[in-house]
């Protein structure tokens, strides 16, 4: 499916229309910016729409490692949820296993980016990340586990401002249980001093 791009002029008619039904008046002088200011947030938000994700990930590197896994955590996210438009926010953790190429580990927090910014769901971002990187390496298997808190759940309905959302994605090799369970210990463990 091909995509238009983001039409600001759009996006700040509709914000200007969703005012107006909240029963606001969107010409009163604390909101007249406001539609223009919410058209270039979604702009940014959903930046990712549209874009290759394998793009981002740049030329592979031979891998020297023989085959040991690579894993980078803590990479930090900022998605919008697109049952309710409201935000998520989190960590993503990626490992996998190298079959003969590997990227620089600035390429996964630019893989997480590109398909965090567009409307999602926790669970298919997961997917999204794992199927990206396992097709451009050939892995031998990826691993990624996403924690994030939602606006949906913490600004609305239940109110749950402590509840952390919890997804993992998982192919090849490290689909079996015991094959990850280094890789989820580490994911687990803290750095001395961190602010988690």
């Amino acid at each position: 499916m091909a995509t238009r791009g983001f039409d600001s002029s759009r996006a700040a008619a509709a914000v200007r229309e969703l005012l107006i039904a909240i029963g606001e008046d969107p010409d009163r002088s604390e909101l007249r910016s406001t539609p223009e200011r919410v058209a270039a947030s979604y702009a940014e938000l959903c930046s990712g729409v549209g874009v290759d994700p394998s793009s981002v990930l740049g030329d592979p590197l031979p891998d020297t490692s023989g085959g040991e896994a690579v894993l980078v955590k803590d990479i930090e996210l900022l998605s919008l949820c697109e049952h309710h438009l409201l935000p998520f926010k989190g960590v993503a953790h990626i490992a996998y296993l190298p079959s003969t190429q590997i990227v620089g580990f600035g390429a996964l927090p630019r893989l997480v980016s590109v398909l965090a910014s567009r409307p999602q769901v926790q669970e298919r971002l997961g997917e999204q990340i794992m199927t990206t990187l396992d097709s451009a390496l050939a892995t031998r298997g990826v691993l990624v586990v996403i924690e994030a808190v939602h606006g949906c759940m913490r600004d609305r309905g239940s109110r749950q401002t402590s509840a952390t959302a919890v997804t993992v994605a998982a192919c090849g090799e490290l689909r079996e249980p015991l094959r990850r369970a280094e890789l989820m210990a580490l994911i687990g463990e803290k750095r001395e001093g961190a602010a988690h």
